[in-house]
């Protein structure tokens, strides 16, 4: 009889375990699918903790470094500017012992659609065409060389809108021609 009732035990024990059993996967599935949740939200936390660290670090570092600052003639982006190529071709001779021929056509940069000054420097067309007759009569051949373009460039510019125009200023000067002949 012991017997028997270990038997009824033993039969129980498999009847009650059988139930139990399916609750647990049932019971386990669940917190599995919140174990790899919350695996998946950890290692978004993580990296997203990493890359606002390692972003500051790179922040930090590269304000640390001293800043140039740039002039307008060496930005790496030119401003984009109208043009006033009106004045036609200005010929004159240099100041040298033995002159040279000069022969330039100068095209005069201003800002975008700004017509203030596109209607000064219309107004004074024959004003500019003397100054520049002028001023390449007074330069010799060899401050006329191409070496020294840019610096003409320059000085005509700042001298173009200091003399000349009065309410507005001319950005750019550019040589649509520049020879210099010699004899």
């Amino acid at each position: 009889m012991a017997e028997d009732n270990a038997d009824i035990l033993d039969e129980n024990a498999g009847e009650s375990a059988a139930p139990s059993k399916g609750k647990g996967k049932l019971g386990g599935l669940i917190p599995g699918m919140l174990k790899w949740i919350l695996i998946a939200v950890g290692a978004v936390i993580l990296i997203v903790v990493v890359v606002f660290v390692t972003m500051k670090l790179v922040n930090n570092n590269s304000s640390a470094q001293p800043t140039v600052q740039m002039s307008e003639e060496y930005q790496a982006q030119r401003e984009i500017l109208d043009w006033y190529t009106s004045l036609g071709v200005i010929r004159t001779k240099t100041s040298d012992d033995i002159p040279a021929s000069v022969v330039v056509n100068i095209a005069l940069g201003y800002k975008k659609d700004d017509k203030a000054t596109a209607t000064e420097i219309t107004e004074r067309k024959i004003e500019l065409i003397d100054f520049l007759r002028r001023y390449f009569t007074e330069k010799t051949i060899a401050e006329l060389k191409p070496q020294n373009e840019q610096k003409l460039k320059i000085e005509l510019r700042n001298a173009i809108n200091d003399e000349i125009l009065s309410n507005s200023k001319i950005r750019d000067v550019s040589f649509q021609q520049l020879d210099v002949v010699e004899q």
